[in-house]
């Protein structure tokens, strides 16, 4: 009887055993699948593209090419409208477009926010509105002018930067020798009364665009420091090249080829420099307080999923987005270790070779933070990524 029981002992025990490593299996492995569940990366957590509306004015300019979300209400902008402009004219002649209008996402309309003369006299060769652009908080808009007389590098300007207050009505220009062809988008540090913004400038060395243009590695990053007196426009407090030598190209495909993409990491002690012609993405060190150039910095990732990168902003997760010029793809991107995540198509135009190939520009967060706003600058529309 004694061992009947010790025998029963004994297989009571081992049951117990086995459930109970069978039950931490279990665990494990719901453990494992919810890490594995977990999104990576922010483009993930989207599921749908949505067309919002079509961004050709009555003056029929065309190319989108910068995205803007209002961080305020002034004037004709409501905080959370979205400011788009153009790139080219009705004639579709690049460096020629002077428009920007503004989506309003609560009624989803669309208005003309501006309309800049196109021989401004005060911005060197005239007005063709770049991917560089911001709305402070004071309310005054920045847009960048790289601008030529007959659609190609061959007439350009140097350009400028045209100031305009929450009306649209012109109220400045900033031109000076650090200035030539402001391009990529911004990236900006705006404390209210002072702003710094960081643009870069593709126009040094670029000429005309017969045959095989040669790449001229002029470009630059410029540093400008504005005070903003009250109800007055900024003005420049100092200007520093914060990088300088990276390429750029005429195209007559798409005007120039050189560094867009510009965002600073939260802490402020990086910024992000997408070199298109270097099919990478670069960084430079302390970019608020540098008085020289880091020349073209350090290189942070290159090639992979990156297809001549263009526009960058930085999702809520810390990671950057970089869209890409060569196809439909935007590209996530760690900024501490430089691993590329993934790539999602946003544009799967089979119109282009690849799909999307040179429709994307523009790119800018929504103010929630669950997704974002791009432009497929071929069907002249404004999109919804969330």
């Amino acid at each position: 009887m004694n061992t009947r029981k010790a025998r029963l002992s004994r297989e009571l025990a081992r049951r117990v055993r086995t459930k109970a490593a069978y039950v931490g299996g279990m665990l494990a492995l719901i453990a494992t699948c919810a890490a594995q569940a977990e999104p990576q990366g922010f483009l993930e957590t989207l599921h749908r593209n949505t067309t919002l509306i079509n961004t050709v004015p009555d003056n029929g300019d065309q190319n989108p090419y910068a995205i803007v979300v209002a961080p305020v209400s002034a004037g004709s902008v409501k905080q959370g409208d979205v400011l788009v402009d153009n790139f080219n004219n009705s004639a579709n002649l690049q460096g020629t477009g002077s428009t920007i209008v503004n989506y309003h996402p609560d009624t989803k309309q669309m208005t003309l926010f501006a309309q800049i003369p196109r021989d401004l006299k005060e911005c060197p060769g005239g007005v063709g509105l770049s991917t560089a652009m911001t709305m402070l908080k004071s309310g005054w808009v920045i847009v960048g002018s790289t601008p030529s007389n007959d659609g190609t590098t061959g007439t350009k300007g140097a350009g400028c930067l045209v100031v305009l207050d929450s009306q649209g009505k012109v109220t400045s220009t900033i031109s000076s020798p650090n200035i030539n062809d402001p391009w990529g988008n911004m990236a900006v540090v705006d404390n209210g009364t002072s702003a710094t913004l960081f643009i870069s400038m593709a126009g040094f060395g670029v000429g005309g665009a017969d045959g095989e243009p040669p790449v001229f590695k002029q470009a630059t990053v410029l540093r400008l420091d504005l005070d903003i007196p009250q109800g007055k426009p900024p003005v420049v407090k100092k200007e520093t090249v914060v990088g300088s030598g990276f390429g750029a190209q005429a195209d007559k495909g798409v005007f120039l080829v050189g560094p867009t993409g510009l965002a600073l990491s939260a802490d402020q002690k990086l910024l992000f420099v997408s070199d298109a012609i270097g099919n990478r993405v670069n960084e430079i060190d302390e970019p608020m307080t540098r008085d020289t150039s880091a020349g073209v910095g350090r290189q942070l990732t290159a090639d992979g999923l990156l297809h001549r990168p263009l526009a960058m902003v930085t999702a809520p997760n810390g990671h950057l987005l970089v869209t890409n010029a060569l196809n439909g793809q935007v590209v996530e991107i760690v900024p501490a270790t430089g691993k590329q995540l993934y790539a999602r198509w946003i544009d799967t135009d089979k119109a282009q070779t690849p799909p999307g190939n040179g429709d994307l520009f523009g790119i800018a967060m929504t103010p929630e933070g669950d997704g974002f706003y791009y432009v497929q600058d071929d069907v002249n529309t404004l999109v919804l990524a969330k």
